[in-house]
C-alpha cells in the first residue's frame, strides 16, 4: 500500500509568543492582496510599511474577563464552566463543558449558584441560559474565583494580562477580541509617523471556540458616533478601512446603513457568510482559524475559495500558528 502525502496543517499556538521567545509584536503576518492574488511573509511590526498613509485601522477595545469557573452538581462532581455573554444581572449565556439538565443548580465558589435553564438554541444545546446568585456583581466576581477560558492546546495557566489587546478599555469579553493582540506601543507609533488613522468600537466577544459550524452567538456591541464619522470620512475621501478582526468587523457591519455608518448600541445577530456584502471595510486583520471554526465564513466574504485555500496551505507550509496566540493574517 502506498502512503499519501498529508498536507501539513497549521501549528497550535499553545502559549502566548513572548513565552515561546517571540515578542507580542513579532509574530508572523500573511499578508493577501486580493488585487493581485498574491500573498507576502512579514513580521506584524512591519504592518505600518504594508499599508498606506490614510488607512484607518478599527480597533475592538473590549476587555477580557476571567471566565472559566469550576462548578460542582449537588453530588459533588466538578463541572468546568464558561460564562458567555451578560443578558442582564443574573441572567448571562453560558458554556458547561458537559452535559447538564434543564433546572439543574450548580454549585459556585465563595458561595455562588447558577441554575441552568435551558439552552440557547434547542438543537445545538453548546450554550444554556444560566441564572446566577452572586455575592456580588458578575465581573468582580470572575475577577476573584475565574480564570481566562482556555482549551486543550493551551496546557498551562497564563495570567489574564496575557489575554488582554493594548486596546482593552471596558470588561466584557469572555474570549480575547485576539486579532489585535500584536499590537504595542512601538507599533503605535510607528503608525502614527505614517499617518495611519485609529478608531475603536466595542463588542463583548462571547464564547466563540464552536467545535462544530454553528451560527455566531448574539453579542452585544457599540459603535460610537467618533468612530461612525471616523469611518464614515474615511470613505468619502477615498481611504482603506481596516477591521482588527472578526469582531469589529461584525459591529460595524451590524451598524452599517445606505448613508454609510450609524452611531448604534445593542445586541447583533448578524452573520457574516461567503455570499456577504461587505460594505464598511476593504480589508481585514485576522488570526488563523480551524477549518470548521465560523470564523472562516467571514474570511470567505473576502477571498474566493481559491485564494482562502492558497492562503492557509501557505500558512501550513511556512509553519504558521494558528489560535488565539497565533500568527496572524492580513486581507488586502
Amino acid at each position: 500500500m502506498i502512503a499519501l502525502a498529508r498536507k501539513p496543517s497549521l501549528v497550535e499556538a499553545v502559549a502566548p509568543p513572548e513565552r515561546r521567545g517571540v515578542e507580542r509584536d513579532a509574530v508572523r503576518l500573511l499578508v493577501t492582496d486580493r488585487g493581485k492574488r498574491a500573498h507576502y511573509h512579514a513580521r506584524f511590526y512591519e504592518i505600518a510599511d504594508l499599508l498606506r498613509p490614510g488607512d484607518l485601522l478599527v480597533a475592538n477595545d473590549s476587555a477580557t474577563l476571567p471566565a472559566a469557573l469550576v462548578a460542582r452538581r449537588q453530588s459533588g462532581e466538578p463541572l468546568s464552566l464558561h460564562v458567555s455573554t451578560r443578558i442582564d444581572a443574573r441572567i448571562w449565556t453560558t458554556e458547561p463543558r458537559g452535559t447538564v439538565l434543564g433546572g439543574e443548580e450548580l454549585r459556585l465558589p465563595n458561595g455562588g449558584s447558577v441554575v441552568m435553564l435551558a439552552p440557547v438554541e434547542p438543537e445545538h444545546p453548546r450554550l444554556w441560559y444560566g441564572w446566577f446568585q452572586l455575592p456580588k456583581a458578575m465581573n468582580a466576581y470572575l475577577s476573584e474565583v475565574g480564570e481566562p477560558i482556555r482549551y486543550g492546546y493551551v496546557k498551562e495557566r497564563f495570567p489574564l494580562d496575557d489575554y488582554q489587546t493594548i486596546f482593552a478599555r471596558e470588561a466584557g469579553s469572555t474570549e480575547m477580541p485576539s486579532a489585535s493582540r500584536p499590537f504595542t506601543p512601538r507599533v503605535l507609533e510607528t503608525l502614527r509617523r505614517r499617518g495611519i488613522e485609529l478608531t475603536t468600537i466595542t463588542l463583548h466577544c462571547g464564547v466563540a471556540s464552536f467545535e462544530a459550524p454553528e451560527r455566531p452567538a448574539t453579542e452585544r456591541f457599540t459603535v460610537s458616533h467618533a468612530a461612525a464619522e471616523a469611518v464614515n470620512a474615511a470613505r468619502r475621501d477615498g481611504r482603506r478601512v481596516i477591521a482588527l478582526g472578526t469582531t469589529a468587523l461584525r459591529a460595524l457591519e451590524s451598524a452599517a446603513h445606505d448613508d454609510g455608518v450609524i452611531a448604534s448600541s445593542g445586541w447583533t445577530e448578524l452573520v457574516i457568510e461567503p455570499d456577504y456584502r461587505v460594505r464598511t471595510v476593504d480589508g481585514l486583520l485576522t488570526g488563523f482559524h480551524d477549518s470548521m471554526a465560523t470564523h472562516r465564513w467571514i474570511l470567505a466574504a473576502f477571498l474566493d475559495e481559491d485564494l482562502l485555500t492558497e492562503a492557509y496551505e501557505i500558512a501550513a507550509e511556512s509553519g504558521y500558528a494558528q489560535h488565539e496566540f497565533g500568527d496572524v493574517h492580513l486581507i488586502l
